[in-house]
């Protein structure tokens, strides 16, 4: 275990307090939260929740600087001044109280949570909230929610506006989850708190409140498109020009992949994402790089990353090795089939940490010529792969036999 970091700033009692504030405003909060925010020489937050919290307010207010100022430079600045942070609901999930502690110690502050919105409307539909599938597109794309889209199943997700819902209804009308009933909870907490209940092919609500939650009961069509879990999705799913790591391959290449949670993955030769798609889907936390030089594939996957509810894959167009300088550092790497470049797969090995697993597959016989030397130089696990693929025959049907696929695969504490 690292030893804990002292950081010089932190005195014996905390400067900074955080508190999370509802739509109910003072009445909601316990008589230590009201105190740190009566006591504050500086009180931080967006103008709905200084407003909720004016009465308690003794000393300078300030709303929070537009655009939003991630460095929280405004309150770091006050360090050691008595300083008040306000948030809504519970600060640390999905709120500002992440962006704080990534600057500061633990010693330096103390929160005051209120119940998060998804806790609200658990308790408002007598849902068991550990039985259903939580999401924040407050500021992120709306198109997240698609691999919690599974028939049956119960969805949160906390939007960023009163446009939104429409918008979701329309996505799920588009993925074949057009009868999904939605229930809207608006202002949850306040004074003008509601719901309302419709479903998403029959959207037509109006006049919804900026702060609002939705409740999700998916059920699908026969024609949905439902991403399901594990490995080696249907090729089918992907948009692709033929240049895809197939399904039955994919699956074992991912497994070759290991991946383990919070961990990047580069994926040289992307062609059309796949892989690095079923990695960033394999859980929330998980990261990818697609490189890729060719521009129309290069967008292609950037449409697939859409379509998968993967935005956040980063999508480098250039040529490897070239493209790889500067890349944040991977904890895996997959190399693509097609390619023979030569010295892609040492620059790969290089970027490698100890630990780190490079994967690489050959479907001609020059990038083949390159594992089987990196075999012999290095080591690891070098396996050959042929499927045959039944397929119509005329009038009758025959085994169609794929390209064979060699794969070599190595940990670099290995070497």
């Amino acid at each position: 275990m690292a030893p804990e970091i002292i950081d010089p700033h932190v005195t014996d009692a905390p400067w900074l307090s955080i508190v999370g504030i509802g739509e109910d405003g003072l009445a909601g909060l316990g008589e230590k939260a009201i105190a740190a925010i009566s006591g504050a020489d500086f009180v931080f937050g967006g103008k709905r929740h200084l407003h909720l919290a004016a009465n308690a307010i003794q000393g300078e207010a300030r709303p929070w600087p537009q655009p939003f100022d991630p460095a929280m430079e405004a309150v770091l600045s006050l360090r050691g001044r008595t300083v008040c942070v306000l948030a809504s609901g519970d600060p640390f999930f999905f709120g500002v109280g992440v962006t704080l502690a990534r600057h500061i110690c633990k010693g330096e502050f103390i929160c005051y949570p209120a119940p998060s919105a998804f806790s609200l409307s658990a308790s408002r539909l007598g849902w068991p909230l550990q039985e259903v599938e939580t999401v924040s597109l407050h500021g992120r794309s709306i198109d997240l929610i698609r691999p919690h889209l599974h028939p049956g199943r119960r969805l949160l997700a906390l939007t960023s506006d009163g446009e939104a819902p429409a918008a979701i209804a329309r996505l799920l009308v588009s993925a074949g989850f057009g009868k999904s009933r939605l229930t809207i909870l608006e202002a949850l907490g306040g004074e003008k708190e509601r719901q309302r209940t419709i479903l998403a092919e029959d959207f037509d609500l109006e006049d919804i409140d900026p702060l609002n939650i939705l409740a999700i009961e998916l059920v699908a069509e026969t024609s949905a498109r439902i991403l399901p879990l594990g490995f080696g999705l249907p090729d089918a799913l992907f948009e692709h020009d033929g240049q895809i790591t197939k399904s039955e391959i994919r699956a074992m290449t991912m497994a070759a992949l290991a991946p383990r949670r919070g961990e990047l993955l580069w994926d040289i030769g992307a062609g059309s994402g796949s892989i690095g798609i079923e990695w960033m889907l394999s859980h929330p936390s998980m990261r990818a790089v697609a490189i890729e030089h060719h521009p129309e594939r290069a967008a292609r996957i950037g449409r697939n990353a859409h379509a998968f509810g993967v935005p956040g894959l980063q999508v480098v167009e250039g040529k490897a090795p070239f493209a790889l300088v500067d890349l944040p550092r991977p904890d895996a790497i997959f190399i693509g089939g097609g390619g023979s470049r030569d010295g892609v797969v040492d620059a790969a090995l290089a970027a490698l940490p100890f630990g780190g697993r490079l994967v690489a597959n050959a479907v001609t016989l020059e990038m083949e010529r390159v594992l089987l030397d990196a075999h012999a130089r290095l080591g690891g696990r070098l396996i050959r792969v042929s499927l045959d693929r039944a397929e119509p025959v005329g009038g009758m049907t025959g085994w169609r036999p794929a390209m064979p696929v060699t794969q070599w695969s190595i940990i670099k504490e290995a070497l």
